[in-house]
């Protein structure tokens, strides 16, 4: 119902009708004041379903404010880069960022957990241990170290693994590889041989297709086609194991969250919980079909193996212990995070993954 005609009806019913209509309006009009904040996306506008979920935000609380809270979405580069989201949100040059917390882990490898790391939690148990396993909560500690707020605010699901210009199928195939990865991932895989390569989105089309790398990630089919890297390399591999469940976040600098009435606060939560709910959801419609295109134009999909996929678990189990180590934050984040992922895989194993593996047995005996 339109808050407007909620309050005249409401006001026009029962005795004190017209004290209660006097009231309302100007207590409404205080909780709702006029503010406008800035909020630096960390993608490009052409990739509308990341970057479209800070949209989805945007018109959520301007919808639940009457167009009194304006949040002013802006791409990657516009007014910081996208890789300065955090940095700008923690000195107050804009009021939050809509982004991947991982991009920043260089500053600080605990912020890699806001995103995800290497063999972590899918989408699902995500959503989980953020809402409902203290994630957030944990996370927010940290994040208040930065000066910042955090809430989740998309997730991409479990990630392609990324696109080769060679065939790989042992070790050896990816001794001084030049791999462009993002986040924490390229730690890992560099322990296996591999050389990560850090890239914006914009710019690796023309690495890949000059052969400056010889690989590239990014998100999934639906992305990934739409920068074109299907045009420059054959061979698409699956799983992203560095990006399980690949969480977005609102960082939002802490002054100016502490400045909203808590009417606001409460309308940001709800906006980013809805803006995490249907960026899922469209990845989930997007990727099907382009994936099917794909492999009709000629894209060689492709498994890693299994000597390849123990390894980088390995690695990334020492990287683990090692950072833990020396960094106390990092290790109680850590120690939640997998703790989780063991109880939720525990679980997953039996109804979920039987469910799962029956109905993807009969899509492809041709009976869906």
């Amino acid at each position: 119902m339109d808050r407007r005609s909620f309050i005249k009806k409401a006001g026009a019913t029962g005795a004190g009708a017209a004290a209660a209509t006097t009231l309302a309006a100007p207590a409404i009009a205080q909780e709702m004041p006029q503010v406008t904040w800035r909020c630096s996306s960390g993608f490009p506008k052409a990739l509308d379903t990341i970057y479209g979920a800070a949209e989805v935000f945007a018109d959520a609380v301007a919808e639940m404010t009457d167009g009194n809270f304006t949040v002013q979405v802006f791409a990657a580069g516009e007014i910081v880069g996208a890789l300065e989201g955090a940095a700008a949100v923690t000195a107050g040059t804009i009021e939050m960022a809509h982004t991947a917390s991982y991009y920043f882990w260089g500053q600080d490898p605990t912020f890699a957990f806001g995103t995800g790391v290497p063999f972590g939690l899918n989408q699902r148990m995500t959503n989980a241990w953020l809402y409902e396993g203290g994630g957030m909560d944990l996370l927010n500690e940290f994040y208040e170290t930065q000066n910042m707020i955090a809430f989740p605010a998309g997730n991409t699901g479990a990630q392609m693994g990324g696109w080769f210009r060679n065939e790989i199928n042992t070790l050896e195939d990816m001794q001084g590889l030049k791999f462009r990865i993002g986040g924490f991932g390229g730690r890992i895989i560099e322990r296996i041989g591999v050389v990560p390569q850090g890239l914006p989105g914009g710019d690796i089309y023309p690495a890949l297709e000059r052969g400056t790398i010889d690989a590239a990630e990014f998100v999934g089919p639906y992305d990934d086609a739409k920068l074109g890297f299907n045009k420059v390399a054959d061979y698409y591999y699956y799983p992203g194991w560095w990006e399980g469940g690949v969480a977005l976040l609102n960082m939002i600098n802490l002054d100016a969250w502490n400045d909203l009435p808590d009417i606001y606060k409460g309308i940001v939560k709800n906006a980013s919980a809805m803006a995490n709910s249907v960026m899922m959801a469209r990845y989930d419609t997007l990727n099907p079909q382009v994936l099917k295109e794909l492999a009709a134009s000629g894209t060689q999909l492709r498994p890693y193996s299994q000597e390849i996929l123990e390894a980088c678990f390995e690695a990334a189990t020492e990287t683990y212990a090692e950072i833990a180590a020396e960094n106390e934050m990092f290790k109680r984040v850590h120690d939640s995070y997998m703790g989780y992922r063991k109880d939720a895989y525990l679980w997953m194993q039996l109804s979920e993954y039987n469910f799962d593996t029956f109905l993807m047995l009969q899509q492809r005996a041709g009976r869906l």
